[in-house]
């Protein structure tokens, strides 16, 4: 398909794509640029597989507590709200 009529199409085209699987090819000026398919489904993982990648991800470095207390305090308070509470 040529990137032309995909640009025409589109919408139409990820419906084709999204609800019957279906693949396409665009081109530019006879040469194939990309192909168009069906999103992978999300990779879920297990319980074992999140607790590991969790593990995995570096703590926050030492000033990281000081700065977000800094934050907050530099935001002030929001005003009250009209709504009560």
């Amino acid at each position: 398909m040529s990137a032309t009529e995909a640009v025409r199409t589109f919408s139409d085209l990820l419906n084709r794509i999204r609800y019957r699987g279906e693949e396409f090819v665009v081109e530019r000026a006879g040469e194939p640029v990309c192909r168009m398919t069906p999103a992978a489904p999300p990779r879920r993982l297990s319980f074992r597989e999140l607790v590991s990648v969790l593990r995995d991800i570096p703590g926050a470095d030492a000033g990281y507590a000081a700065d977000v207390r800094d934050a907050v305090r530099e935001q002030g308070r929001l005003p009250r709200s009209p709504w009560g509470r």
